[in-house]
């Protein structure tokens, strides 16, 4: 079994000469190109918090054609194929940001927060603005680093 095996085998991430660190992925199933409980939970936030979260949102949406959504544990995610990169949460005074491999991911402007083996996330509340550009490189990184960690489809 050659190494990059044995060590997935294990859980331990896959990094060899510099790539991409490869966990095993995690996926769901029933994402959808829109998905109507996503609209909901929007529709259910008018507020300044809600308004937040639909805009990053809406970038994340935007990254690719390949990109779907899922409602997932209470809150908005997109995914490629069944594979989530990105999501959205609104609490009492704040949005998170969050990306499923924010760990692995470039964070020059040091604005990813958390302490989890993989995940991270930006904290945006309402009359501080956010790091606009570096948000938004955050959002294209993670889901280029998801295109990374799928297979190639079958053709």
């Amino acid at each position: 079994m050659d190494l990059r095996l044995q060590r997935l085998a294990q859980g331990a991430p896959q990094r060899l000469s510099g790539e991409v660190a490869l966990y095993p992925l995690l996926t769901f199933t029933g994402s959808a190109e829109h998905d109507p409980a996503i609209a909901r939970w929007f529709a259910s936030r008018p507020d300044e918090l809600g308004v937040i979260a639909w805009r990053w949102f809406a970038l994340m949406r935007q990254c690719g054609p390949d990109v779907r959504e899922l409602l997932h544990d209470g809150y908005p995610l997109v995914c490629v194929r069944d594979a989530p990169f990105a999501y959205v949460n609104a609490f009492t005074s704040h949005v998170n940001v969050g990306f499923f491999h924010g760990a692995s991911l470039p964070d020059p402007a040091r604005r990813l927060v958390g302490t989890g083996r993989y995940m991270r996330h930006v904290k945006l509340r309402p009359g501080e603005p956010p790091d606009e550009p570096a948000l938004r490189a955050l959002i294209d990184a993670a889901y280029q680093d998801i295109l990374t960690r799928l297979p190639s489809p079958s053709r």
